[in-house]
């Protein structure tokens, strides 16, 4: 066996800080003269050292880590070599070296899991607030002071098609609820409008009544600020007119 293929397990402990006493010392003298063992030490001290930051900075290279623990674990298998003299003392730096870098690797691995985690959490969060922001606008619209509520009523008919508007003109934001509405021909639809105190009919959202004559339109476009004389529907071709073609069926003033 050559020297340097003597001294290449103590290379890996004196790594480790692991190595004391004559054993040590016989090492250090070997290294003076041998660059290639020298080398190999320099390497081997790169390796712990990144593994050992491997838990507050970057990733060391799976390469490091390999070489590292392979170097560790590497045995004399030749059988000419002299039994090494047993001192448990030495070992224990050795084996809290050892449990560091599994500790550092199972902490690295637990960060990786959190992120994950974390960015999970964050992603329903924001959603969640999307949501609730929704439905706060829902409910302003329903229970505003400034919210117009307006019935509208048959023109000289009975009143049986019955239409109610929930209308807050500084969002813009209107809730319409339909019932009793007769079904239409094929090719036609409801539509209702938004009668301003000056300037033309805004359409506000067209609706077929299902099998009870019910239907609802919530938040149509309609711009901000817009003071609501009235509320008309009428009767349109499907997709809507962009002003009445026909006469209103309902009618309901704004206050």
């Amino acid at each position: 066996m050559s020297a340097h293929e003597q001294f290449s397990e103590d290379l890996a402990l004196h790594a480790l800080g692991a190595l004391a006493g004559l054993e040590r010392a016989a090492l250090e003298r070997h290294l003076e003269v041998c660059i290639d063992c020298q080398g190999e030490l320099r390497q081997l001290q790169s390796d712990a050292a990144l593994l050992a930051l491997s838990t507050y900075g970057p990733v060391p290279p799976a390469r490091s880590r390999k070489r590292l623990l392979k170097a560790v674990a590497r045995e004399r298998r030749s059988s000419g070599a002299a039994p090494r003299r047993f001192t448990p003392f030495l070992w224990v730096p050795s084996l809290a070296s050892a449990a560091l870098i599994v500790l550092a690797i199972f902490l690295w691995n637990q960060r990786s899991d959190l992120h994950q985690t974390l960015a999970s959490l964050e992603g329903r969060h924001s959603a969640m607030e999307r949501e609730l922001r929704a439905a706060q606008d829902l409910v302003n619209t329903l229970t505003s002071p400034e919210s117009r509520q307006v019935t509208l009523a048959p023109v000289k008919a009975p009143p049986q098609p019955q239409g109610k508007a929930y209308y807050l003109p500084s969002t813009g934001h209107l809730i319409f609820l339909a019932s009793n509405f007769a079904p239409l021909t094929a090719g036609k639809v409801y539509e209702l409008w938004l009668i301003p105190s000056s300037g033309s009919p805004i359409p506000a959202g067209v609706f077929q009544p299902d099998a009870r004559g019910a239907a609802t339109i919530v938040n149509p476009t309609l711009p901000n600020g817009v003071e609501a004389k009235a509320f008309a529907i009428t009767i349109e071709p499907t997709g809507g007119s962009p002003a009445p073609t026909s006469q209103p069926i309902l009618v309901g003033a704004a206050g």
